[in-house]
């Protein structure tokens, strides 16, 4: 073997070490971070149901202990059908909204499906991976705490909005501050929107501070 071939032969060598040592490296970082990252919503669907369950049970035996500032909602749309149907109707967890109430207005009316309203309010999700207090995906006011001073209410239409979300409304009263909690069937069910991802309870911090019937505007 001449020496010019055997220094060929080194050369050839050392490169496809050299390339054998990127590509494993290259293997080694990808699986680093591919271990690194972090699944935001894993088993959300699950999760959720469990959630909502848990709440739901226990609002009723705060409720049975004659808790009066938590209730159970029947979904708007199913309110109605027991006294029509003169039978005994079972509904499911998942067909009501609950409410917490935080505070309670002056107020002597409340909404109806065709009305419009100005309200303060907040969206969250419950616990996920790293938003341990909950993803925050909307809300009416631009600082990080209300301030009834400087924050502007949101107009909106009650018939708009998510049957869970149109259910609180219409049992609101001006003044009215509750938290209420939509489990996902009466939410954005499976079907991600925005940052909300599909299966998703929504917890709303919700105001009700203006009421305006067809034809009439707010005055918020």
């Amino acid at each position: 073997m001449t020496k010019n071939l055997k220094t060929l032969i080194h050369r050839l060598t050392g490169v496809l070490c050299l390339c054998a040592m990127l590509f494993s490296a290259g293997i080694f970082a990808s699986c680093t971070e591919n271990k690194d990252e972090v699944e935001e919503f894993a088993n959300w669907k699950s999760t959720n149901d469990t959630y909502w369950q848990k709440l739901y049970t226990a609002t009723e035996q705060k409720i049975k202990a004659g808790d009066t500032s938590w209730k159970l909602i029947l979904n708007y749309t199913l309110q109605g059908q027991q006294a029509n149907s003169g039978a005994t109707l079972s509904y499911r967890p998942e067909d009501y909204i609950i409410v917490h109430v935080e505070e309670t207005g002056t107020g002597t009316v409340t909404p109806i499906y065709s009305d419009s309203v100005a309200v303060h309010y907040k969206g969250q999700l419950i616990p996920s991976t790293t938003y341990t207090a909950g993803l925050i995906f909307d809300k009416s006011w631009s600082k990080d705490v209300f301030d009834a001073s400087t924050s502007r209410p949101a107009h909106l239409q009650v018939g708009s909005v998510v049957d869970g979300f149109a259910t609180a409304l219409q049992q609101m009263h001006k003044g009215d501050h509750w938290t209420i909690y939509i489990p996902y069937q009466l939410g954005y069910g499976s079907s991600k929107t925005g940052s909300v991802p599909a299966y998703s309870t929504l917890i709303f911090d919700l105001r009700l501070v203006g009421i305006a019937h067809v034809g009439q505007k707010l005055k918020i």
